[in-house]
């Protein structure tokens, strides 16, 4: 579990494919800041990008780790299959602030940036989302984007599914990896967890309700 609450700007620096099928994932080398990984074991879970993926190794001086990504979580996402900058959070301990909203690092679908922009001393960011998650987004609403936990500022419907849009401070430009998207640019989205449970609650006939 994570909070949308980014930790650390990091690199994929290497791709390396695991195998030549399309059935084959990748292994990723993800660059940290200084210290980043001191607390950290082997099978800890670090989100990417907004995308749950368990550490497997470290460089000789803890300044880099490595997990594998199956195939189908690099069909599902976007961003983790070159190098780059990403957002980088440790997952959630019983004791930790929860600064954002509840994110459980599942990506629920890819949507790509329409506009982004400064706007004063803030920047613009619009996103397309897929059509299955419209239902979820609302004014005000919880949306975690490429891992980072953002509040809808509006939302507008349309044939293709619908387009939000958000507005980013200086301090999550200059502290997260946000800042180097562009128009045209896929993203990760994560729904919020409330949202998809009442979703859920909604559409269940009245008959298959436990009594």
């Amino acid at each position: 579990m994570f909070t949308g609450i980014i930790t650390g700007v990091g690199r994929i620096s290497d791709v390396h494919a695991l195998g030549e099928a399309a059935s084959h994932g990748k292994r990723l080398a993800i660059t940290t800041p200084a210290h980043y990984l001191d607390d950290v074991n082997p099978g800890d879970s670090i989100a990417i990008n907004g995308a749950c993926m368990t550490v497997t190794s470290f460089d000789k001086d803890r300044s880099t780790f490595t997990v594998d990504v199956s195939a189908e979580s690099l069909d599902k996402t976007a961003g983790l299959a070159s190098t780059g900058p990403v957002n980088l959070e440790k997952a959630l301990r019983a004791n930790d602030r929860l600064g954002g909203h509840l994110v459980s690092g599942h990506v629920d679908g890819v949507g790509r940036v329409t506009h982004f922009a400064a706007v004063g001393e803030s920047w613009m960011l619009r996103i397309e989302a897929p059509p299955g998650l419209a239902k979820f987004l609302a004014y005000k609403g919880s949306i975690t984007v490429n891992g980072v936990s953002l509040t809808v500022n509006s939302v507008e419907d349309n044939a293709a599914g619908c387009e939000i849009s958000i507005n980013l401070i200086p301090h999550t430009i200059e502290n997260t990896a946000l800042g180097h998207l562009m128009t045209g640019a896929a993203v990760n989205l994560e729904v919020d967890l409330i949202a998809r449970y009442v979703e859920r609650m909604h559409s269940v006939p009245p008959a298959a309700r436990p009594a």
